[in-house]
């Protein structure tokens, strides 16, 4: 019996720290989409315009565009920012951790597949976003049985006989 407790209080630990490192790199990450000024929309096409060096390489140059778009819609950037700092802040919250884990699950997703197909060369950041998506899945699997209520109608599949 003591063995299962500590195995518990271990498993309880591990879960807690997992929790402030995800809820920790999303405020990071959410509080650094406001930190810089953010160019105006157009500072690109500007560049491109002038016949200034945009990139050095290809890229580069597809981190640019992809930032590029993110930024010119004048909103996007500023919305990513604000959705991961309230992630976070939920997943460090202890009690809203869970909501917190599925308002981060898109936002990681795609930090991992911008690394993936975009920074391969960076392995170390492919990795560290590979672990926040994996932590990331791992909440919201190991709290199937407390959400599964909310998603699972299970009167749509009951089948009622009807008086004749």
């Amino acid at each position: 019996m003591h063995s299962t407790t500590s195995s518990n209080l271990k498993i309880k630990i591990l879960h807690i720290a997992l929790k402030l490192f995800l809820g920790f790199m999303l405020i990071s990450g959410g509080m650094d989409k406001f930190k810089k000024p953010i160019p105006a929309p157009n500072k690109m096409i500007e560049q491109v315009k002038a016949g200034e060096e945009v990139a050095p390489n290809t890229e580069v140059l597809m981190i640019k565009n992809f930032f590029f778009g993110l930024k010119q819609s004048n909103y996007f950037w500023q919305f990513l920012g604000f959705a991961e700092l309230l992630a976070g802040a939920l997943v460090l919250s202890q009690i809203f951790w869970m909501i917190g884990a599925f308002i981060a699950l898109p936002i990681t997703l795609n930090i991992f597949l911008f690394h993936l197909f975009l920074e391969t060369d960076e392995t170390g950041e492919l990795l560290m976003t590979m672990a926040m998506l994996l932590i990331n899945i791992w909440f919201i699997i190991s709290s199937y049985e407390k959400w599964k209520g909310i998603v699972i109608d299970k009167s749509a599949v009951q089948f009622k006989a009807t008086a004749q």
